[in-house]
């Protein structure tokens, strides 16, 4: 006799709104790297035309053009793979993988850390000018005029960016918290088959009417025949 395995409980509510939110905040990743990556060419020509005003040399303004260009870039793509990870941990967390879980929490715990990092940055920028010598104040305006290049949305919605992210990993990873996540995401046993050790007296199931004739049923070792048994009969010598 067995048993069927046990059913799996039926997926919490704390894990789909993890999984939602994961794909939410991915989504938001996607639209702001192409956000960023059409407004660069804007930024560009605005800080090419103010950088003309100033005593920098050509070659420092097509230094910090090079400069501006690798960074967004580099951020979009980066953003681009942070969307595509959080897409594959939702995925991981539908399919109940505890490594996934794990996974979501170092995400989690990485993105806070590079989203104050980010919005800290941001700030730093618009409101603490960059300092050099005497001999580089061509390059010092032109780090001045680069701030005045970006659009007057742009310090908003990053710093929004930024606040929305930190929010959203702290409540993925308060979700996962949750008891029900944690026996969601428990390992699971199979019930094991119910083995009922055999009767002593199975052997004498059937009755002698059954058997061959002169056959007699087999004894167990140790045990005693039931009541109207047959005995065997010996060979004979």
């Amino acid at each position: 006799m067995s048993y069927p395995d046990q059913v799996p409980a039926r997926r919490p509510a704390a894990v789909t709104t993890a999984v939602a939110l994961l794909g939410l905040m991915a989504l938001a990743a996607g639209v702001y790297a192409v956000t960023i990556l059409l407004a660069l060419g804007g930024i560009i020509d605005r800080f090419r035309v103010a950088a003309a005003g100033t005593a920098a040399d050509p070659g420092d303004v097509d230094g910090v053009v090079r400069l501006l260009r690798l960074s967004t870039i580099g951020a979009a793509v980066l953003t681009v793979l942070v969307a595509l990870l959080l897409v594959g941990l939702a995925g991981g967390l539908l399919a109940r993988r505890r490594a996934a879980r794990i996974g979501v929490w170092v995400v989690c715990g990485s993105g806070l850390l590079a989203g104050g990092c980010a919005l800290a940055a941001l700030v730093g920028q618009r409101t603490g000018p960059l300092r050099l010598g005497a001999g580089d104040r061509g390059v010092a305006d032109l780090f001045g005029t680069l701030g005045d290049a970006y659009p007057s949305w742009w310090l908003p919605v990053n710093a929004g960016v930024s606040v929305a992210q930190a929010l959203g990993y702290l409540a993925v990873a308060g979700l996962l918290l949750l008891p029900p996540a944690k026996a969601w995401f428990a390992p699971h046993r199979s019930v094991p088959p119910a083995s009922v050790p055999p009767h002593p007296a199975a052997a004498w199931a059937y009755p002698v009417s059954d058997l061959p004739h002169g056959a007699a049923a087999p004894v167990p070792p140790g045990s005693d025949p039931p009541p109207g048994a047959t005995a065997p009969t010996p060979p004979p010598r």
